[in-house]
């Protein structure tokens, strides 16, 4: 089965000195939702593609089989290509009763999930951002470009993410970092949450790539505009457009590509 996991999209392109219009690749990204047993056990993020691999991989690293032979059924939901279910052998089904009894991972009641869903269901607890005020461009641009000044961690280790919060002038205001970008912005977040400082939030900096947990994460504490190193996920970039928020990344030449809510930017060029 041949999968398409990326596609054009049209961004704008500020270089330091004039707007233009440019055509970049987005990864896709899609949940995966691992049947086992007849039961919704987890759903995975990823890049369309080797869905029945994934999820054997998956559960050869959770447990779920130790050989080929665990495995009776292993296969799409009809033609859902967002859906794997296996059916395991009735030795290893007995052997691993109490891992299928646990309630570890997010589960769906249903299998026929795909990313238009995941970001109707967002929506409907999160209300689109107004643009009540403008962040001057070159403000961001040189918050992304000195984060790594904050970064003792990954400085000592080279293996950290960090998530930075600035407010409307660039001014710092918590950092975090963690082997997880996730963890890194939860960390961040919740430092100025728990400090009642959340409302002085303007931007979020991150050393990643944007995935659209991060812009849901964003989202739930009312900061409306990321800027990364690396580029968003296409789905990412249609939950940041259905949410009016603003989300941009680094240019290789040191610009920013904004691939949605360019109006929260004053650009003076």
């Amino acid at each position: 089965m041949i999968n398409i996991n990326f596609l054009p999209y049209s961004v704008t392109y500020w270089n330091k000195k004039k707007i233009t219009l440019y055509s970049q690749n987005l990864i896709k990204e899609e949940p995966l939702s691992i049947i086992v047993q007849g039961k919704p056990y987890a759903v995975v993020m990823r890049t369309p593609g080797d869905e029945i691999a994934h999820a054997a991989g998956f559960c050869l690293s959770e447990g779920i089989i130790e050989n080929k032979s665990d495995i009776s059924v292993l296969s799409f939901c009809g033609e859902e290509t967002n859906a794997v279910t296996i059916t395991l052998s009735e030795d290893r089904r007995l052997k691993i009763k109490h891992i299928l009894d646990r309630q570890t991972y997010l589960s769906q009641t249903s299998c026929g999930i795909c990313g238009k869903e995941i970001i109707n269901d967002i929506c409907q607890i999160l209300s689109p951002f107004l643009i009540n005020n403008k962040i001057i461009i070159e403000v961001a641009l040189n918050c992304i470009e000195k984060l790594s000044d904050f970064q003792v961690l990954r400085k000592k280790t080279r293996a950290s993410h960090a998530a930075a919060i600035f407010n409307n002038n660039g001014e710092l205001l918590s950092i975090a970092e963690d082997v997880g970008r996730h963890n890194a912005l939860d960390k961040v977040i919740g430092k100025l949450f728990l400090e009642q400082k959340i409302d002085s939030s303007s931007f979020i900096v991150l050393s990643s790539r944007i995935s659209y947990e991060l812009v849901q994460k964003a989202a739930r504490a009312k900061i409306p505009f990321i800027i990364a190193v690396s580029r968003p996920t296409e789905l990412a970039v249609k939950l940041a457009c259905e949410l009016n928020m603003t989300i941009a990344c680094l240019s290789k030449d040191g610009g920013l590509y904004i691939f949605s809510g360019k109006d929260r930017l004053q650009i003076t060029c």
